[in-house]
């Protein structure tokens, strides 16, 4: 039906007739003359009509917004003046000399160029018509384009697509299972894949050496901006590598992913991070690198002094006090500092303490402002600014707190104070962070999780750890974090069923829980398993990050709300009684229980 894309056609055109087909994007009629900017996934192209073929004008001045055309004309070079640089198709336009309407639109619920005052739910609800606004074409098709690099990348290294179960068996992955009732056998349920971890182990234990998967993954969890209860993910899993040569072939294919999609060069090699030091200078083993604002520790300085918010963190060994200077923080106002105290509590922060540095270098503790220095020794004072560096006109802020809640909200602070404050470095700064703890300590629970999951393997000379301090035990675990977001994660993976045993036993999986739900995984070790590992690049996120879009929802074809609701099929949905007795479901809702 076309001979060109309505965005492909430019000056090497002129005098060619061509067809070009696409909705209307504008229409305008200028004295006795129309218009049409015509648009398709690649761009838009000016159409003139005018009176000469009233036939073909008459058709042109019934046609409106989003209405569907066939166009045929002949390309011409712009009128002197009205050549527009900020379009491809700029230097021309095309004479109408066909024009054929290949379908009406009624009038849509909201203009492809007013979206920004479009509430999300409205342009969801009507996705086919948000999809076609340039801004999502272009990032649909940057999404093709980036999982076209990888697959070309992977397919080149000798990895093999290989596809894994959708309906599965319900295991702990950190979070709660999409469930799928069996009719054939009554009672019983899949559940939708969290991840293909444990498939994708089982092929390197069938000698499939190295594999990938594009993956659908589901998890029915509480939503943010970068969580989907389905969500894509390249899985990658490898035999006989180590940590190192896993992170050099995926950052290889990462810096030729983002050269090829984006026309940038990435660092190389990409610098490592153990997660102890992100966690101390940064607060977050997701480490913002482009902020160059950092945590500074202060409990010694604070242990002794008479005030409990400070002395009482600083003497706990769970708690931590850290400093955060801010350059020329003096310029804050009050309302201002209030206003970040109100975001640190966000985070569990119980306050935001500071110090404004006014005239240190010309009147010393005298040329300091805050409320706390009257608790704070000359001593802490000097320490204080000898390990910030703060310089006048620098302000510092205080946490004080359990380690974790001071982490989570200076962290949180240090990148929220780089982007108001405009000190955000340009460009991409990846690192990879390492040397994760094997475990944590789940305080409510009375007992260890798995930081990662329970197939992650412990540093190899630290396996006496894992009965004797399993606090201080390391894991094989590696995170690729881009401009402050995870976008790929994965470990080495236990490949002995002793030490598997001993690490079920550890998180109080017991002999028969651990063979009820990996009894196959367990059986499958003692059959010849290689050393192997691997991990998975979150596909929405690191398309997300690449099209700098605010959000993952913004780069997924059809995604769901925050309640994790479908606007567009009104799903989830009831079904008929019908259904529900052919799976020997009964519906009970949280009303009639509480009712019952």
């Amino acid at each position: 039906m076309r001979t060109h894309y309505c965005g492909h056609i430019n000056a090497s055109h002129i005098d060619q007739e061509v067809e070009i087909c696409g909705w209307v994007h504008r229409r305008r009629d200028h004295g006795g003359v129309i218009f049409i900017d015509l648009r398709d996934r690649e761009g838009l192209v000016q159409v003139v009509y005018d009176p000469d073929l009233p036939d073909i004008f008459a058709i042109a001045e019934q046609v409106r917004n989003e209405f569907v055309l066939k166009v045929r004309g002949r390309v011409r070079a712009r009128p002197e003046g009205t050549v527009n640089p900020d379009m491809p198709t700029g230097e021309i336009e095309i004479l109408g000399l066909g024009l054929e309407v290949l379908n009406r639109a009624d009038t849509p619920p909201f203009q492809l160029d007013e979206h920004e005052r479009v509430s999300e739910e409205v342009r969801l609800r009507y996705r086919y018509i948000d999809l076609r606004r340039p801004e999502m074409q272009k990032r649909i098709m940057l999404r093709a384009a980036v999982t076209r690099a990888l697959r070309s990348y992977l397919d080149d290294n000798g990895f093999l697509d290989i596809e894994t179960p959708m309906l599965t068996k319900a295991t702990p992955e950190g979070a709660r299972d999409y469930l799928v009732p069996s009719r054939t056998h009554p009672g019983h349920f899949f559940a939708l894949p969290q991840s293909p971890q444990l498939f994708k182990q089982l092929l390197m234990m069938s000698g499939m050496d190295r594999y990938y998967q594009i993956v659908r993954c589901f998890r029915d969890e509480d939503l943010r901006a970068d969580r989907q209860p389905e969500f894509t993910q390249l899985d990658i899993e490898t035999s006989f590598m180590s940590e190192n040569e896993i992170m050099n072939a995926m950052e290889e294919m990462i810096r030729g992913v983002v050269k090829q999609v984006l026309d940038v060069d990435l660092p190389d090699p990409f610098p490592h991070m153990t997660y102890q030091e992100a966690m101390r200078r940064f607060g977050s083993d997701r480490p913002d690198l482009r902020c160059p604002l950092e945590l500074v520790d202060v409990a010694d300085l604070m242990d002794g002094v008479d005030f409990k918010v400070f002395s009482g963190p600083a003497k706990d060994p769970k708690g931590r006090v850290a400093a955060l200077c801010l350059p020329k923080g003096c310029e804050l106002t009050r309302k201002e500092i209030d206003e970040y105290t109100k975001y640190v509590g966000i985070y569990g922060a119980r306050g935001l303490a500071y110090i404004k540095v006014n005239d240190w270098s010309g009147q010393g503790r005298d040329g300091l402002q805050s409320p706390i220095l009257k608790f704070l020794p000359d001593e802490a004072v000097n320490g204080i600014m000898e390990r910030t560096g703060a310089q006048d006109g620098d302000l510092i802020f205080f946490g004080a707190d359990k380690a974790s809640v001071v982490n989570e909200a200076l962290g949180a602070l240090r990148v929220k104070l780089g982007e108001d404050r405009g000190l955000m470095q340009p460009g991409w700064h990846p690192v990879w962070v390492v040397d994760f703890p094997m475990f944590e300590w789940d305080e409510g629970a009375d007992r260890w999780n798995a930081l990662h999951h329970p197939f992650t393997a412990p540093k190899e000379d630290q396996l006496d750890l894992l009965e004797s301090d399993p606090g201080a035990c390391l894991s094989r675990a590696y995170d690729m974090v881009l401009n402050g977001t995870e976008v790929g994660g994965g470990s080495i993976r236990i490949h002995n069923s002793a030490v598997q045993e001993r690490v079920f036993r550890l998180l109080g999986i017991g002999e028969e829980e651990a063979e009820e739900k990996f009894g196959f995984l367990l059986t499958a070790l003692k059959y010849g398993c290689p050393p192997h590992g691997g991990l998975a690049f979150g596909l929405d996120r690191l398309v997300m990050l690449l099209a700098g879009a605010g959000s993952i929802r913004d780069v997924m074809a059809f995604p769901k709300t925050q309640t994790a609701a479908c606007m567009l099929t009104a799903a989830p949905s009831e079904v008929s009684p019908a259904q529900l007795r052919e799976l020997s479901i009964r519906v009970r809702t949280p009303k009639a229980e509480e009712q019952g």
